[in-house]
């Protein structure tokens, strides 16, 4: 990703998204060695930072540091990944209560 943005914001702008990327990718992993009732939280986290890269996505488009297609790209990508964590979340809140 960081390939891609303008050399001027490549390290600051863009290694913040990067960071964020793999952030997600460690909370996720984790979560799936994680006991049901703990594991939520790792997943709330992770639809946390999820959102949070989302935004960042957004800012880089608006100024111009991603292109249209790109941009377009990660967001499909990551919307269903978002998708996906909240099924997720959801099915361990109706395993879990009584």
């Amino acid at each position: 990703m960081v390939a891609h943005i303008p050399k001027l914001h490549r390290y600051t702008f863009g290694g913040k998204i990067d960071r964020l990327f793999l952030e997600i990718l460690e909370i996720i992993f984790r979560a799936q060695y994680m006991k049901p009732d703990e594991k939520i939280r790792y997943l709330v986290a992770g639809s946390g930072k999820l959102d949070l890269l989302k935004f960042f996505l957004q800012i880089g488009w608006e100024n111009k540091l991603i292109d249209t297609k790109k941009y377009s790209a990660l967001s499909a990508e990551l919307n269903e990944i978002g998708r996906m964590l909240g099924g997720w979340i959801k099915g361990l809140e109706a395993k879990l209560s009584p």
